[in-house]
């Protein structure tokens, strides 16, 4: 029985650079793909994918966030993240979500294979790189009893958080998720009043912080 797979990725070469690696896996058979997480979201309840390698740094909707999403409609999915990234910020972001493992784009096509046989016999995988970060991170907060974003905002204030850190106006943000101009707006003065920040500004440098968004790259 095939494991079907949905791709996740805003830049195209790379989407079809990893359709040629699973290609060449007789027992794996790509389902679908998606340029951003809001468009993975959508095809994750159509096609209910056993596995989905999810991009993190991407417009709209950032892959942290659609894994939680992914999780929540289509619970038999497991989440891969593959990113540049290895900043804690990020890794922990997604394992947080629900994601079942996380590679990094610079390793060998066979790690990522590796990873999805593991996770689909019910195993995680991290980057060897990784387990080091992610050990010191779960210690130090057990020390500090620090809560992660995705524990202090819902998940309308991430989405809102996103976009106004990408620039958008309340009113293109109130079109983009169907809710009202004054929703957009109570959910950035709920924003502000729980992260103890005055500003567009200072959100936008604290939804990059945390990961939520990033500049460019």
């Amino acid at each position: 029985m095939s494991v079907t797979i949905l791709l996740v990725d805003d830049h195209r070469m790379m989407r079809e650079g990893l359709r040629l690696v699973l290609d060449q896996e007789s027992e794996f058979k790509v389902a679908g793909e998606a340029a951003n997480g809001r468009d993975a979201v959508v095809l994750a309840e159509q096609l209910k994918p056993d596995i989905v390698i999810m991009d993190i740094g991407m417009p709209d909707l950032n892959g942290i966030d659609a894994t939680r999403e992914i999780r929540r409609i289509s619970p038999t999915s497991r989440i891969v993240a593959l990113s540049t990234y290895s900043d804690k910020r990020y890794v922990l972001g997604m394992l947080e979500a629900g994601a079942s493992g996380y590679v990094l784009k610079n390793a060998a096509a066979e790690e990522l294979v590796h990873a999805i046989q593991q996770i689909v016999r019910g195993q995680k995988y991290l980057s060897p790189e990784l387990t080091s970060t992610v050990v010191n991170v779960y210690l130090q907060r057990m020390l500090t009893a620090t809560p992660p974003v995705g524990q202090i905002l819902s998940s309308r204030e991430r989405e809102t958080l996103q976009l106004l850190a990408e620039g958008k106006t309340s009113k293109e943000i109130a079109a983009q998720l169907f809710i009202s101009v004054k929703t957009v707006d109570m959910h950035r003065q709920n924003l502000m009043n729980k992260l103890g920040l005055r500003s567009v500004a200072e959100l936008t440098k604290y939804a990059i912080r945390e990961g939520l968004t990033r500049l460019e790259g």
